[in-house]
C-alpha cells in the first residue's frame, strides 16, 4: 500500500491538497492525531477491501501534533507500506495576506503574549522544522495558483489513469427541463424530429433505424464534427484549470430521438479521444 503523510503550514494549501489526492484515487484521512496513524494504516490493511493508496492530512490544529513524526514514520517501515511525506511551506508574507483574505485566526496565534498572526506562523514553522527535513518533496505554494499546485501534486502522486477527463453525455428533453448539472449544453431540435415518421415514433434514438435516420440529416455530421473540436479544445482548459469532470447535456423536444441519437454518437467520438473517457446517460428516456 502507498502511505501518503500530507503536512506543511497552515495557509499553504493543505486542504488544496487533500482534495487533489481525493480526485486522484487516494483515500484521504484529514486532521489524524499523529498517535493514531499508524492504527489507521493497520486497519487499512486487514479491511477486506484493502486500500491500495492512503494519504493522511495532519497540520497543527491537532492538539497532540508536536511536529516530531520521527517514531511514526519509523514504526510504519515494519508495515508493508510504502511512505512518503509531502510538506507544503509559503512565504511569511504571502501566509499572512491568506489569513487576512479569508479573515481567520491562525491556529497558533494566541499562543503568544500579544497572540499575533505573524507569531502563530513563527511557532508553527518552528514546530514542523523537523517534519520539513524529513519531507521527500517540499512544495513552496507562495507563487503557485491553485491549478498549479494541483498539477504539481498530479505529477507526483497521480498516474495516467488518474488524469482521465471524465465526461458525461446526457441526453434530455427540453420539454422537461435543463439539467441543474450540465457544464454544456446544445440543442439538436434543428433536426427532422422522428416523431412525425409513423413507423420511427415507437423507437428511440438506441435503436438503428432511427439513429441512421437522424445521422442521415443534414448538418448532423457537420455538428457533431464542430461541436466535437470545440469540446477538445473546451476539455484542454478545463486540464489546465484541475477540472476533471464534465457533463455535456444534449437536448430535444422529448428525450427520444434525436438527443439520444446525437449523444451516443458524440459519445462515440469522445471516447476516442486519448485521456478520455465518455460516458451516456438518458434522463428523459422513456419517460413519455
Amino acid at each position: 500500500m502507498d502511505f501518503l503523510l500530507v503536512t506543511g503550514l497552515s495557509g499553504a494549501g493543505l486542504q488544496t491538497a487533500a482534495s487533489v489526492l481525493e480526485d486522484l484515487g487516494w483515500y484521504v484521512a484529514d486532521n489524524l492525531p499523529p498517535e493514531l496513524i499508524s492504527r489507521m494504516v493497520d486497519l487499512s490493511l486487514e479491511s477486506e477491501s484493502r486500500l491500495e493508496r492512503l494519504a493522511v492530512v495532519i497540520d497543527v490544529r491537532s492538539r497532540l501534533f508536536t511536529g516530531d513524526l520521527g517514531s511514526v514514520l519509523v514504526e510504519l517501515e515494519s508495515k508493508p507500506v510504502h511512505t512518503r511525506v509531502l510538506y507544503l511551506d509559503a512565504s511569511d508574507e504571502v501566509l499572512v495576506r491568506r489569513f487576512e483574505q479569508v479573515r481567520r485566526s491562525h491556529p497558533l496565534s494566541g499562543g503568544g503574549a500579544e497572540g499575533t498572526l505573524s507569531e502563530g506562523i513563527a511557532a508553527e514553522r518552528d514546530q514542523l522544522a523537523k517534519v520539513k527535513a524529513a519531507a521527500d518533496l517540499v512544495i513552496d505554494t507562495s507563487s503557485l495558483a491553485v491549478h498549479q499546485l494541483r498539477r504539481k501534486i498530479e505529477d507526483a502522486f497521480g498516474d495516467a489513469g488518474n488524469r482521465t477527463m471524465q465526461v458525461t453525455v446526457q441526453s434530455f428533453g427540453f420539454k422537461y427541463g435543463l439539467p441543474m448539472d450540465a457544464d454544456l449544453v446544445c440543442d439538436v431540435r434543428f433536426l427532422p424530429n422522428p416523431y412525425w415518421i409513423p413507423e420511427l415514433r415507437p423507437s428511440t434514438g438506441q435503436s438503428a433505424d432511427v439513429r441512421d435516420y437522424v445521422l442521415a440529416q443534414d448538418g448532423a455530421e457537420d455538428y457533431l464534427t464542430t461541436y466535437h473540436h470545440l469540446l477538445d479544445l473546451t476539455i484542454a482548459g478545463y486540464r489546465r484549470e484541475g477540472k476533471r469532470y464534465m457533463t455535456i447535456a444534449v437536448g430535444c423536444t422529448g428525450g427520444k430521438h434525436r438527443s439520444v441519437a446525437m449523444s451516443e454518437a458524440l459519445a462515440a467520438r469522445l471516447e476516442k479521444d486519448p485521456g478520455v473517457s465518455a460516458r451516456v446517460v438518458h434522463r428523459d428516456l422513456g419517460r413519455e
